[in-house]
């Protein structure tokens, strides 16, 4: 329902194209016919200052009050072929001294027009005829103060009839514009889109089981291969995310099948016949054991995943290394003193970290030290410090790890060898956990293994 208000791209595109065409067709119209009109004025000028002028010529022949009443035959003279073309003449007293038949122009008008703005048109409607009007004050030869009011006016009917015709068929033909504009840019626009509808048609066939599939950079415009770019790295982030949980899936189910394969196993042993107190009893305590391992399997598994969504929040205070490795090498001293291992530390530094967080980390890196050392060898620890980082390097002489294993040490359940069989110490996600709590804190983690020596080193912030 929410899509029925919504407008394609096409659609926009084609309303902007119409909207814009439009506007510079509205405005090109708009010239055009102001350009029409003022030709049309002009012309009327050049006739009506023309006689304009040869009535000031006439009038200035006149010597005395006796040759106004030439004038009539003058000026009938002059407007011979000029149809349309109207003349009037106010004496001094306004009487009218000559007008052609259809010059019935109130004097008043005239004579207002005369002194604010002589020999500027005006616009004069007399019944069906309109006409374009100017009118002054003409000095006589009689003497410097005899003037007449003359007003000169030509019919502008013909000029009016052809504007109506022009405009009518100018809007028609901007209106037919507008809208071919209107299909070409709807055309134009999708064609401009078709590789964003290839686009679409690409990622429909992304599925669960097709994940690998990538937009074709190649194909796709300038413009979009930003998004083309965008949509590949989320479709590689999306591939790498559903393999690891298809790993992770298929690592959990094997992880906890061999300990509810052994309490089945345990369970139905034991139901096969009658037993003893101490047997029932070696049975249940066999079972806890299973039962502890897989408690701290999905205890980690859940640390795991909170923090892998950034739901760990470290609880921060200042923390000495060098104390906690030092109370770690007392907890493993036993472990260690059984392999003929020696502990060794150098250095110190200080972190602000959760301190019970950051103890699991290092006694994971340290269990796994001791672990894979070989007999009589030195677990090597240092720390050092810089201005706004502490390093912990924690070397072991054992067994190597595989170049192309470096990266995966810290996957969950990952075994360099897989044939090795589930151990009691661990469930499998010590590393895993460890990587977590570093990057909870901000750091980061790697790790080595040269010349028969497998080093950890851990960067972390001094301040949050």
């Amino acid at each position: 329902m929410r899509l029925i208000g919504r407008k394609s791209i096409t659609s926009r595109l084609t309303l902007l194209f119409v909207g814009a065409s439009s506007v510079v067709l509205l405005v090109l119209g708009f010239v055009i016919a102001s350009s029409v009109e003022k030709h049309f004025e002009q012309q009327d000028m050049e006739v009506l200052t023309g006689k304009m002028e040869l009535a000031r010529h006439t009038l200035a022949k006149l010597k005395s009050q006796d040759d106004f009443e030439r004038i009539t035959q003058l000026l009938d003279n002059s407007l011979v072929g000029h149809h349309g073309l109207e003349v009037i003449v106010f004496g001094p007293n306004h009487e009218v001294i000559f007008a052609t038949p259809n010059a019935n122009f109130p004097v008043d008008r005239m004579a207002a027009s005369a002194a604010q703005s002589p020999h500027r048109p005006i616009t004069w409607t007399q019944g069906e005829q309109t006409y374009r009007v100017i009118a002054a004050d003409l000095p006589t030869g009689i003497s410097e103060r005899s003037k007449v009011l003359v007003a000169v006016a030509i019919d502008i009917a013909h000029h009016q009839a052809f504007m109506r015709s022009f405009l009518q068929t100018l809007w028609v033909f901007v209106a037919g514009a507008a809208a071919l504009t209107g299909f070409l840019g709807w055309a134009v626009a999708r064609h401009g889109l078709a590789p964003l509808r290839a686009m679409r048609e690409q990622t429909k066939t992304v599925t669960a089981q097709q994940l690998s599939h990538r937009l074709p950079m190649e194909s796709v415009p300038v413009e979009l291969a930003e998004l083309a770019q965008s949509l590949n790295e989320m479709l590689a982030r999306l591939e790498e995310a559903f393999r690891r949980l298809s790993d992770f899936s298929s690592d959990i189910a094997h992880e906890l099948r061999t300990p509810v394969s052994n309490l089945m196993t345990q369970t139905q042993v034991a139901l096969s016949r009658e037993r003893g107190a101490d047997e029932y009893r070696s049975i249940l305590e066999s079972n806890a054991e299973e039962f502890e391992h897989m408690a701290r399997m999905i205890s980690d598994m859940l640390l795991l995943a909170k923090a892998e969504n950034d739901l760990v929040v470290p609880t921060r205070e200042t923390v000495s290394l060098a104390a906690e490795v030092l109370a770690l090498f007392d907890y493993y001293d036993a472990v260690a003193e059984e392999k003929g291992l020696h502990l060794t530390l150098e250095g110190d530094g200080e972190v602000c970290a959760d301190r019970l967080m950051l103890r699991r980390a290092l006694s994971n890196l340290l269990s796994n030290a001791v672990r894979h050392s070989t007999v009589n060898a030195t677990v090597r620890v240092n720390i050092s410090s810089s201005p706004d980082t502490v390093s912990i390097r924690m070397g072991n002489t054992g067994d190597m790890i595989p170049q192309e294993y470096l990266e995966r040490v810290f996957d969950r359940f990952f075994r360099v060898d897989p044939s090795r069989q589930r151990s009691s110490e661990g469930t499998g996600l010590g590393l895993a956990i460890t990587k977590s709590i570093v990057l909870a804190h901000g750091g980061t983690i790697s790790v080595e293994s040269i010349d028969g020596t497998t080093t950890f080193t851990m960067i972390l912030p001094r301040a949050p």
